[in-house]
């Protein structure tokens, strides 16, 4: 049986198997992880300072697991370990997840500088699974240089990327519909890289041009320079250089400007209140138990669920 000393000992010694039971653990919630991340807890935020965790976003079909993948060769070829966690949507009807992107990424499959994970989102909105941000957590402790979040790609919602990832990429395409739509979309207000992947397409730098514009009007409320809009080819690794620079940079500018380390606490403050909630919510649903279901049958069946759940509510509480 795998357990909290076994997870310890293991992510110290950067071991494969080890990663990957954790990683399951995190998944499973077993009652030890908590521990485990109270005891490393000094040891993550060591981490951190070090390593560089990056959030790829944008709407299914922008070409995400391609850039992620043209990013893992490009932090490889200099020397640097990638951790990898992408997320997959969880079917509302059979409860089950494709778990897919590990095909794109194949190429690094034997590659021990690379340990590439899939995550179903269990039903979690904003693009990521609610065991993402540990999973992150499990990349740090160990050891890895970089850790690439990819989100499922879920559209104007997805916003929760940036309580976990320091830097956030939102990647466009030309060619996706409706420019105004693109624009409006709340996940553009949380980057701090556009990149417009595709860029070989027609209506590329008509996208550039609308970003740049609209840039103008809406500034990042956290940088002192705009966003830099990067256009790319990700199939032919393209731009991935210049993309590189601007995480780089990026990076630089979250540890040395006063601005970024602002930005930072507000990421962990938004952070810390997701993972209460998370475990508060937990927490309920493991007091309640089997009610949960009795209570959602008599809601199917015509009782006021407003009624209900103030009932569920007052007995959990008393």
């Amino acid at each position: 049986m795998f357990d909290l000393g076994q997870a310890k000992a293991g992510l110290a010694a950067r071991d494969t198997r080890a990663i990957a039971k954790t990683l399951r653990a995190v998944d499973d919630r077993e009652p030890w992880i908590a521990a485990l991340f109270s005891d490393l807890h000094g040891k993550l935020a060591e981490h951190r300072q070090k390593a560089h965790v990056i959030g790829i976003t944008g709407s299914p079909g922008a070409g995400k697991s391609t850039v992620v993948d043209a990013l893992i060769a490009h932090y490889r070829a200099l020397g640097q370990r990638v951790g990898v966690i992408a997320v997959d949507p969880t079917s509302p009807f059979t409860g089950g997840a494709i778990l897919g992107d590990r095909i794109r990424m194949r190429g690094h499959s034997l590659d021990d500088g690379v340990f590439i994970r899939s995550l179903a989102t269990r039903g979690a909105l904003g693009g990521l699974s609610k065991s993402a941000s540990d999973s992150v957590n499990v990349m740090l402790a160990a050891g890895f240089d970089v850790v690439l979040l990819e989100t499922v790609g879920v559209g104007q919602d997805e916003v929760d990327v940036f309580k976990v990832a320091q830097s956030v990429v939102v990647v466009l395409t030309p060619g996706m519909g409706d420019d105004i739509q693109a624009i409006k979309a709340g996940i553009l207000e949380i980057a701090d890289v556009y990149l417009v992947n595709k860029a070989d397409r027609e209506g590329a730098h008509k996208v550039v041009s609308d970003l740049k514009s609209m840039l103008t009007l809406m500034p990042h409320p956290d940088e002192q320079q705009l966003p830099p809009v990067i256009e790319a080819v990700a199939t032919e690794k393209k731009g991935i250089d210049t993309l590189a620079a601007a995480l780089a940079q990026h990076l630089a500018y979250l540890r040395g400007a006063e601005a970024g380390k602002k930005r930072e606490e507000r990421r962990l403050i938004a952070a810390f209140l997701q993972l209460f909630r998370n475990e508060a919510v937990w927490q309920v649903e493991q007091r309640v138990g089997g009610g949960l279901d009795a209570a959602s049958l008599r809601v199917a069946r015509g009782e006021d669920p407003y009624r209900v759940t103030a009932e569920m509510l007052a007995t959990l509480f008393r």
